[in-house]
């Protein structure tokens, strides 16, 4: 009796470990394209003096490209002067809110 309940801990503990694998994955993506989407603005401000008008000028010319199933960007440009303000969000994050 006590030999099956030991491999069901093990296994509880294996799928609890596992689950926290997976998320912490999903925030390390998450930031690497928020880094990736920051990095182009400055690239862009840099090259052409001014930051990009919208997503789809980033996607064109900086080569971003974006998992639209897992991620979605808010992306708010504020002067063309000024660093717009970038969010990132988890797609199933952004539709429960």
């Amino acid at each position: 009796m006590l030999v099956p309940l030991a491999i069901i801990a093990i296994l509880y503990c294996f799928l609890i470990a596992v689950n926290h694998l997976e998320e912490g994955h999903h925030t390390e993506g998450k930031t690497e394209l928020e880094d990736a989407l920051r990095r182009a603005a400055v690239a862009c401000y840099a090259a052409e003096g001014i930051y990009p008008p919208d997503l789809e000028y980033m996607k064109e010319h900086y080569g971003i490209h974006i998992d639209e199933t897992r991620y979605v960007v808010m992306y708010t440009p504020i002067a063309s002067n000024l660093m717009p303000d970038i969010t990132v969000l988890e797609a199933s994050a952004a539709y429960e809110e």
